[in-house]
């Protein structure tokens, strides 16, 4: 068998237009002080694969226009809808006000493998990612409704936050998604 590789005006991508009106997953990505701007680039474009409602970044995470981010997102800054919220927990009450469940990927006391979280039909979800050095801040777990946690068994502790993202938004994607999200 050959495999010949696509051009990329064979893969009937949507335009952003058709996105911005496109059906989405459920799941907010949120952002808690992430440093690295090629890590907010990637989690942009993960979301754009998968069609997450959006993305929240908060504190110290930069945000769009920006050339590093940019440079990872590859505009997918711009079909994905996203907000900013200078302090966390603001964002925390906002999206709780909106009828999301909360949860924090941190390794915790009591937190649910991933493997092992079903999510619940008809509801919203905001995933919280933490800043790469020193994850999500306590306070923010405090005011989750459950941290999710990936395995690992290797000998490192810890995971790339946009290998994280990408990790989580595709777990969602296989339990929420029954059917492929319909193009406009």
């Amino acid at each position: 068998m050959n495999y010949r590789k696509l051009k990329i005006t064979e893969m009937g991508r949507m335009s952003v237009e058709e996105f911005h009106e496109a059906e989405k997953m459920p799941l907010v990505v949120v952002l808690d002080s992430v440093r690295s701007l090629y890590n907010v680039g990637s989690v942009f474009r993960t979301c754009d694969a998968f069609r997450v409602a959006g993305v929240v970044l908060c504190g110290i995470t930069a945000t769009p226009p920006n050339a590093e981010i940019h440079k990872t997102a590859l505009g997918a800054e711009d079909s994905v809808d996203w907000r900013y919220f200078k302090d966390t927990m603001e964002a925390v009450a906002c999206l709780r006000d909106d009828g999301y469940k909360l949860l924090a990927i941190e390794q915790c006391e009591g937190s649910t493998m991933l493997n092992d979280f079903r999510p619940e039909p008809h509801e919203k979800y905001a995933v919280i990612l933490g800043n790469e050095v020193k994850g999500v801040q306590q306070q923010v777990i405090d005011a989750c409704d459950g941290c999710l946690e990936i395995p690992q068994y290797g000998t490192k502790h810890s995971m790339n936050v946009s290998v994280t993202a990408g990790i989580v938004i595709y777990d969602f994607w296989q339990k929420i998604t029954t059917v492929p999200l319909q193009s406009v």
